[in-house]
């Protein structure tokens, strides 16, 4: 005999508890991150008595973990010291007052680094495929085209790479940023707006894609094909790069790293996995994530320069920055050659 409404709806509703506390751990640990930005370092294990000490900037479930699970924090010759931040902007700020020496972040937050003044160096970088990166819209809204969105409250996190791939989809829809009403949340906020209702649209990245549509049954309206470069960045400090012996260290962080995205990238369901523990996540909300990024390391070259600099231009053409951002300026490309052998040899 089928199960009666009444006796279905508390397993639904058990489910969605569940998820739900996974999404808190997610928010929680954000936001403290952001707030208090947390150190702690690295267990290295041979790191030699009296070491350099590197400092790193990282994001929750971001290069300490997919270095820890690849297994490249193993034999290091100096210790790390980590600083967990919420979102890039506010990473690039604690490297520019000096608190860190590289970090990493999507590729919008160099640019407004950059605009404000900030002395930054990009040395290293990623390319994912950006169908993680989204426009969402709760599941019955009325807004079903880039020209909805008119008139719309629409979350986002100011100076992140959501805020590209919004003006770039105001703009395939013909309209511009004063034609919509942005709302600048942080993620952990923004989830917390969508899910009530407070906001129209949110323009984000996974996991918290993924976390919505999970949750909520969040609608794509767009995604970053074809709108974004899927670009990530490890940004260094010019004056760590000055030192000799930080320099070297930061050379073989950025090739340890490398190593690890291809390895995650070739080990999508142990990467999803550990991943899901370290974001406090369920699994398959992480393991979607995982599989539609597809991250891999490429070389600064001209290509990714001028993709950063097209960026840069539509910020300043629609008066979101000041001036214009030579992006070229800010590119180191010392440790290419380095990062492309370890990728051949993996």
């Amino acid at each position: 005999m089928p199960a009666s409404r009444s006796t279905r709806r508390p397993n639904r509703t058990a489910r969605r508890v569940a998820l739900i506390a996974g999404v808190v751990i997610a928010v929680i640990g954000a936001t403290t991150a952001s707030v208090l930005g947390l150190r702690s370092s690295a267990d290295t294990g041979s790191a030699p008595k009296g070491a350099l000490t590197l400092r790193v900037g990282d994001q929750k479930a971001g290069s300490r973990a997919v270095l820890a699970a690849a297994g490249e924090l193993e034999n290091l010759p100096y210790k790390i010291e980590w600083s967990q931040f919420a979102s890039g902007p506010p990473l690039l700020e604690a490297l520019n007052a000096g608190a860190i020496d590289i970090g990493g972040t999507g590729d919008t937050p160099p640019i407004f680094a950059a605009a404000a003044g900030s002395k930054i160096a990009l040395v290293a970088v990623t390319r994912s495929v950006p169908t993680g990166s989204a426009i969402l819209v709760p599941r019955d809204s009325p807004i079903r085209s880039l020209a909805d969105l008119r008139g719309r409250k629409i979350a986002v996190a100011k100076g992140s790479s959501a805020n590209y791939h919004l003006l770039a989809a105001l703009r395939a829809g013909g309209l511009t940023v004063p034609d919509v009403t942005p709302t600048y949340l942080a993620p952990a906020d923004a989830l917390g707006a969508f899910s009530s209702g407070t906001v129209d649209a949110w323009a984000i990245w996974d996991p918290y894609t993924a976390i919505a549509q999970a949750q909520t049954g969040a609608r794509v309206l767009v995604d970053g094909k074809g709108l974004i470069s899927g670009l990530g960045f490890q940004v260094a400090a010019p004056a760590a790069l000055a030192d000799p012996q930080r320099q070297a260290a930061i050379g073989d962080y950025v090739v340890r790293l490398a190593r690890a995205r291809l390895w995650a990238d070739g080990h999508r369901d142990d990467w999803a996995t550990t991943w899901a523990k370290e974001a406090g996540i369920p699994r398959a909300v992480a393991l979607v994530s995982v599989q539609r990024a597809q991250q891999r390391p490429v070389p600064i070259d001209d290509a990714v320069i001028k993709e950063e600099q097209t960026e840069a231009d539509a910020f300043s053409t629609a008066g979101l920055i000041k001036g214009k951002v030579d992006i070229a300026a800010l590119v180191d490309r010392r440790f290419n050659a380095a990062v492309e052998a370890a990728a051949r040899k993996s």
